[in-house]
Parts: C-alpha cells; sequence; structure tokens
C-alpha cells in the first residue's frame, strides 16, 4: 500500500500541529499552515518540487509575518522597570496597613511576616491606613494611598 504525496504532507501536518500542541510553539502552526498548503497543492496534480517550493514559501512567509507581528507588539508596550513592573515583583498592588507616617514620608510596615521601610510615592500627605505597594527600590516599599 503506497501512499500519495498529499498523505506524506497531511502526516507532516499532523506532526507539527501535535508537536506544537506539547511545546507551545506557535511557529510550528505556522510551519503547518505551509505543509497544508503543500498537500493542498499535490492534491491539485502540482509536481513534487512544486510542492516542496510552496511549503517552503507559504511556512517561510507565514513564520516570517508572524515574527514582524510579535516584534511590532512588543515595540509598542512601555517597559516598567523591574521595581515598578508587577509581571518581575509580585508584591506590586499588595495592600500593607501604615500605623503612622515619620517626617519625610517614612514608615515601617509589616508584611509577609516581617518589618519593611516604606516611603511613601503619592502625591498627597501620607494618612495612617492601608496603603497600595507601588514598587520596591531595594528593600523599601513603594506605597500610596
Amino acid at each position: 500500500m503506497g501512499f500519495q504525496a498529499s498523505t506524506w504532507w497531511w502526516i507532516a501536518t499532523g506532526i507539527l500541529v501535535a508537536t506544537e500542541l506539547y511545546t507551545g510553539t506557535f511557529y510550528l502552526l505556522m510551519l503547518a499552515v505551509g505543509t497544508a498548503c503543500a498537500a493542498l497543492s499535490a492534491h491539485a496534480g502540482l509536481g513534487s518540487v512544486g510542492q516542496m517550493i510552496t511549503s517552503a514559501l507559504v511556512g517561510g512567509l507565514a513564520v516570517t509575518l508572524w515574527h514582524r507581528r510579535q516584534l511590532a507588539q512588543r515595540s509598542h508596550e512601555p517597559l516598567a522597570p523591574a521595581g515598578h513592573n508587577p509581571d518581575v515583583l509580585l508584591d506590586i498592588g499588595q495592600q500593607v496597613q501604615v500605623d503612622a507616617w515619620q517626617p519625610g514620608g517614612q514608615a515601617t510596615v509589616r508584611y509577609r511576616g516581617a518589618s519593611w521601610q516604606a516611603r511613601y510615592a503619592g502625591s498627597a500627605t501620607p494618612q495612617a491606613g492601608p496603603h497600595t505597594i507601588r514598587g520596591v527600590e531595594g528593600s523599601t516599599l513603594l506605597l500610596d494611598a
């Protein structure tokens, strides 16, 4: 039992899709689009060289366009410094209780079972009460009301 060329292309497409699902590498899905187009060109009667060229062109173009799209999206996102980036520091956005502020906007707060130095980073006059962590500089929490 011999397979037709289109069957081999469909098998390659299935392998690429399965591998993409396992690894999460979206680029493999773009290559699978190329192999699927090669399978369709085999069904249309295109020769083996034409099928390979179709796979390479469509898959390569899809990968290139996806990569450019990803780069364009990343270039529009402003990168926050690590001390103010909630993707880097999970403490950002958490609440702490400030019992009293010292002169200069300094305080000592309990957070995660330890005493931390804190500095007021807001624009208003600091008041005792709940505050939100807006950043971290060294071991000092930057707080805002």
